[in-house]
């Protein structure tokens, strides 16, 4: 083993990994690399360029001699028991204010469950959201860090130098203790569920209802990109359409088979709304639409059985594409208004003490949900900090207002060809559930009282009632 003491350590030298580990190298941090997998440690030894101060090994104990004291341990591995069974094995050979930082897509109630267990033997842990996938990695991510801010204070210069930067501000904020940088991350990707799914729709729509080829969609969405749906998902959807097959004479994305799969951060996302009983729609739609589109025979053997036809959009294409281009901005907005009410709901709950502003902030470079139309939510939540729903803010008022017409032209054209635009029709639903003084709630507590007792309150007095309903027996 190399004399030198590096100054991180990172478990895990996966593709994640590895060019985290580069990234930091790049910024004058030495790193030291741990992988079980003999191959991934012979990686980075064999790409490592000769300036950088890298070390790696597949031997535990030679791993934990080779770092500075106090350690900081990242892990890139797998959520779930593996990151389990990483601590338990480096416990044993840890010392007082040592700190290990999961840099994974760990679920908050595990991060809250290991830094309790570890605090109890004076080893910090935080639980450290990263996104922006293996470029992001490389050559700076989105860094959302929970946990202890005295721990924070060692890490915060190479979080920092290694984050990608906006106007010369660093994307990582400190955002909470406990397990707020996990929960913050897991909303994180119900968003990118959301637009994924919208994105998606506004694809089979041009694709089979005006029959756009992929020249004419790289075109669009191109186009798109340069106005107010500007966007690292609107920009790689793009280009995607583009990307020849090299296995034939098509392009890519008529090669996949069209049924998605998840790891399970969009469902924790809608299982957490549900909990704290913040509406999310438009997410449990992404969520639902990727388990649905996997049931591929059963869709294939319904539409022979009802005999579904396409019917073709026979409007004028160049307003179709306009009017959904402001379609899918609003609906875009009612995303990301879902998932920061979900954020304030959860940081009063769960005492994560988040500032809404600084989330938009770091959101706005290297996360997969970058967006221009960040700058506004920032921009909301300087101006209002306490905001319960952005829709509330006069700058989002003003932007549904002028694009709702759009919308509803849309889902209407969903409609009239039968192209299902699930996400956009929850979108549409809860605008204009939010923008009702009155909902037919009443009626559901009547029916509750009926059947069970359960109690209502009334419009004109205090306090709750029960009513004998005269039940006839059936």
């Amino acid at each position: 083993m190399e004399e030198q003491k590096y100054d991180y350590g990172m478990i895990g030298l996966g593709t994640m990994g590895r060019n985290l580990v580069y990234n930091m190298c790049d910024h004058g941090f030495a790193v030291a690399g741990l992988d079980k997998d003999t191959t991934k440690v012979e990686a980075l030894k064999t790409e490592k360029k000769s300036e950088y101060k890298v070390y790696s090994t597949s031997d535990v104990k030679e791993f934990i001699a080779a770092l500075k004291q106090p350690r900081v341990i990242l892990l890139l591995v797998p959520a779930g028991p593996p990151v389990d069974s990483v601590i338990n094995e480096l416990k044993p050979m840890l010392s007082k204010d040592d700190l290990i930082m999961d840099c994974g897509n760990s679920h908050y109630t595990d991060t809250n469950i290991r830094l309790e267990k570890l605090a109890k033997e004076n080893i910090n842990f935080m639980g450290v959201g990263v996104s922006g996938g293996e470029y992001g990695a490389r050559f700076g991510p989105s860094i959302m860090p929970g946990g202890s801010k005295e721990a924070y204070k060692l890490i915060r210069p190479m979080l920092e130098a290694v984050s990608t930067k906006v106007n010369g501000v660093p994307c990582v904020r400190f955002l909470g203790p406990g397990s707020a940088g996990h929960y913050v991350k897991m909303v994180h990707n119900g968003i990118e569920y959301a637009l994924m799914q919208l994105i998606s729709e506004a694809y089979h729509l041009l694709k089979v209802g005006a029959g756009m080829n992929n020249d004419q969609l790289h075109e669009t969405f191109s186009k798109w990109n340069e106005g107010m749906l500007q966007s690292y998902l609107i920009s790689i959807t793009a280009d995607i359409f583009k990307q020849q097959d090299n296995l034939t004479s098509n392009r890519l994305v008529d090669m996949i088979l069209d049924s998605a799969h998840q790891k399970g951060t969009g469902a924790w996302t809608s299982e957490d709304a549900m909990a704290l009983q913040i509406p999310v729609p438009v997410i449990d739609t992404a969520v639902s639409m990727r388990d649905l589109s996997a049931f591929k025979d059963d869709r294939q053997a319904f539409q022979q059985l009802v005999k579904a036809s396409e019917v073709k959009f026979s409007g004028d294409k160049k307003d179709l594409i306009n009017t959904l281009e402001r379609a899918l901005y609003f609906s875009m907005i009612t995303a990301y208004t879902q998932g920061m009410a979900l954020l304030h709901e959860a940081s009063k709950e769960y005492k994560y003490e988040l500032r809404l502003s600084d989330i938009a902030s770091i959101w706005r470079g290297g996360c997969i949900i970058r967006a221009s139309l960040l700058e506004d939510i920032r921009a909301a939540y300087i101006a209002q900090p306490d905001l319960s729903n952005l829709m509330l803010s006069g700058i989002f008022i003003k932007k549904l207002s002028e694009s709702q017409k759009d919308i509803r032209q849309i889902v209407h054209t969903g409609v009239d060809t039968g192209i299902p635009l699930p996400a956009f029709m929850s979108s549409l639903s809860y605008y204009d559930s939010y923008r009702s003084g009155w909902l037919p709630a009443n009626l559901l507590q009547a029916q509750r009282d009926y059947f069970g007792a359960h109690t209502y309150e009334r419009i004109d007095r205090k306090g709750t009632f029960h009513t004998q309903w005269n039940q006839k027996q059936s």
